[in-house]
């Protein structure tokens, strides 16, 4: 099935690949053909080990499927893409690094001048609620502020793709819907193309215009569910909108599809 969406910021191609070992091959995606628009928020759901994460590594160029192509603005993407974004499962911070110098990393290494980076940096610590914690390190924040810190190194620099692989997994209930407030704020002021990888359905539901439901590997693309969810929403409240009944049935019944 061809995912159809136009301005593609990202495209994949009749994207399979297959891991290969001395003794076996694992073919885990299938002719995947998907197009992500500018300013939108998809998410992809599907059964564990189909192969979402690897379908972001081959989207921020830091692998190659074995055929089929990736486009990034239209262009092959051939190398890491350092004009994307990614929140990874975990935080990635930098121990030895406090709050301000792990959100600025990114931008020394872009060679910004220091007189741009302090007020950038100040902003999207802002934005995220850790301003007052700038000078401290990872180890002395909460599980909530270090997802914060992650999203903010990852914003600072206006990426507009946004990679997001199951960011708010290992985390508590309110924390979780707390982060999901925050990224939807965010993602409303900024409007990056996300893809955000998730098992959770209401996640799913809550956070995006569109949903791609991959099949059991190997993985292919078996369904496209538009949320017809009006914004702003209230990630604490989705449930209770008359529409998400509907909306989660049917993404309930594409998955159970996609295990046959």
């Amino acid at each position: 099935m061809d995912i159809q969406i136009a301005q593609s910021a990202v495209e994949l191609r009749g994207v399979s690949h297959t891991f290969e070992s001395r003794d076996s091959s694992t073919e885990v995606l299938r002719n995947l053909n998907l197009n992500v628009n500018s300013g939108t928020f998809v998410s992809i759901v599907g059964p564990s080990g189909c192969g979402k994460s690897t379908l972001l590594n081959f989207v921020l160029g830091v692998e190659r499927p074995t055929a089929g192509m990736v486009f990034h603005g239209g262009k092959v993407v051939t190398s890491t893409q350092s004009t994307m974004g990614l929140v990874p499962q975990d935080d990635r911070l930098m121990p030895w690094a406090t709050t301000f110098d792990n959100v600025a990393l990114p931008l020394k290494i872009r060679k910004w001048p220091l007189a741009r980076i302090r007020p950038a940096v100040t902003e999207v610590l802002r934005k995220v609620r850790l301003e007052g914690f700038e000078s401290h390190y990872p180890h002395q924040l909460s599980g909530g502020m270090r997802k914060r810190l992650a999203i903010a190194r990852t914003l600072v620099y206006e990426s507009g793709v946004l990679l997001m692989d199951e960011p708010f997994g290992n985390i508590d209930a309110q924390t979780r819907i707390d982060l999901q407030r925050e990224l939807l704020e965010l993602w409303e002021h900024t409007r990056p193309a996300v893809i955000f990888i998730t098992h959770d359905l209401t996640e799913a539901i809550t956070l995006s215009d569109e949903i791609i439901v991959l099949s059991k590997r190997p993985a292919q693309c078996i369904a496209r569910i538009k949320v017809g969810i009006p914004r702003p929403r209230d990630p604490s409240r989705i449930q209770l909108d008359i529409g998400f009944k509907d909306c989660y049935a049917e993404l309930w019944n594409a998955l159970q599809r996609g295990m046959v």
